[in-house]
């Protein structure tokens, strides 16, 4: 197998996170590895930090005519997109495997240019869990975002949405930004914001929970939700009634009962007016949040719930951002790189390697269901 990886530029819009942090590079070509990076212009880590530590620099996008066909191309979010065939082994989180809209066009792409997709989203240890994932530094932005969402409302008209994000340099200026906006919401309120997390347990919950807690949101004040409590099913009333902020953190693959939808949303009681799905699955026919359909963005990161005629209450705005991490990209960069490491130097022998050889059957399963004609 191959010993040669392309770090590529990631194309999405403030997506400033990277597969590979100079840390891991250094690591990965002192092993052995050929590891080649293109420039780019909006990573959080500057081109001069990987050519530092031995990286050749070459131009953004340049994968797609110059990488070396046995080359792993490694990077974070989807491909643009695009219908020429994929003739490299791609490692990225391509969001094609649960159906999602769109997503025979993105995963046929590989069969019929003779590559493969390893999904990082699908990559697990022996125990089944993800052997590297964004889930904490996901719920702590997302939860960043929610609580500056419920004091922005409390403290502007109604029709003024939360203004744009940028990524932050590091995790102390933003706990320093969301610290000024829930002062100002709680002179507003004249009390500090009550949040519902579910799926508290995981890494996603627990990162969530530790925003609320360092910008001095009370434990009591937050209510950590996991199997147990949603067990019974939804809608759940809690969330409509007890919350001013639910942040949803579960991973989900299979159809449950919503946690909240439109009939729920009319409660007279209402307290809830911010929801964060850190998930952000928009386009999942089993999202267990089904009252909004636009993923958001750091430009634009909320979307208003259009709710019954008559309904009292708060404003309730939906942010759905399938990057959150990239709010801190430095920090979440280095922690999930440091992660798949392990993964990484298992590249040269992936025919032996459990991890890798899971993924590449998962790939043949799921270009297996294609609808009749994708692969022509």
């Amino acid at each position: 197998m191959s010993n040669k990886i392309w770090l590529r530029a990631e194309t999405k819009p403030a997506e400033a996170r990277s597969a590979l942090t100079p840390t891991t590079t250094k690591a990965l070509i002192d092993a052995g590895y050929q590891v080649t990076v293109e420039r780019s212009t909006q990573r959080i880590f500057d081109d001069q930090e990987f050519a530092d530590v031995g990286a050749p620099l070459v131009e953004e996008g340049s994968w797609v005519k110059d990488a070396p066909k046995d080359a792993y191309v490694l990077g974070l979010k989807e491909l643009p997109e695009d219908d020429f065939p994929l003739e490299h082994v791609h490692i990225s989180f391509a969001h094609c495997y649960k159906q999602q809209g769109g997503w025979e066009k993105v995963l046929s792409r590989w069969p019929r240019g003779g590559g493969t997709l390893l999904d990082l989203e699908f990559l697990t240890d022996d125990a089944g869990r993800r052997v590297a994932a964004f889930g904490w530094s996901a719920g702590y932005a997302g939860a960043a975002l929610a609580v500056k969402n419920w004091a922005w409302q409390l403290t502007h008209p109604e029709n003024e949405s939360l203004p744009g994000e940028t990524p932050y340099a590091n995790q102390d200026l933003l706990i320093e930004s969301v610290k000024e906006t829930v002062e100002a919401g709680k002179k507003a309120a004249g009390r500090l914001p009550k949040v519902l997390v579910i799926g508290a347990l995981g890494r996603c919950g627990n990162g969530a929970v530790q925003l609320a807690k360092d910008v001095g949101i009370p434990e009591s004040n937050i209510m950590q939700w996991d199997m147990a409590e949603t067990k019974k099913g939804g809608p759940f009333k809690e969330i409509i009634e007890e919350a001013d902020i639910f942040i949803n953190c579960i991973y989900l693959s299979a159809k449950i009962p919503p946690f909240v939808d439109a009939t729920s949303l009319s409660s007279p009681n209402r307290t809830l007016s911010v929801i964060c799905d850190v998930s952000a699955d928009t386009t999942n026919p089993n999202n267990p949040v089904p009252v909004y359909t636009i993923t958001t963005t750091f430009d634009k990161p909320t979307v208003p719930v259009i709710l019954p005629a008559g309904t009292q209450g708060p404003t309730l705005s939906v942010i759905s951002i399938d990057h959150l991490p990239s709010l801190l990209p430095r920090e979440s960069s280095e922690m999930f790189s440091e992660a798949l490491m392990p993964s990484l130097l298992q590249l040269k022998d992936r025919q032996n390697a459990r991890v890798w050889k899971q993924a590449e059957d998962l790939f043949k399963e799921k270009v297996a269901t294609l609808p009749e004609g994708m692969l022509s």
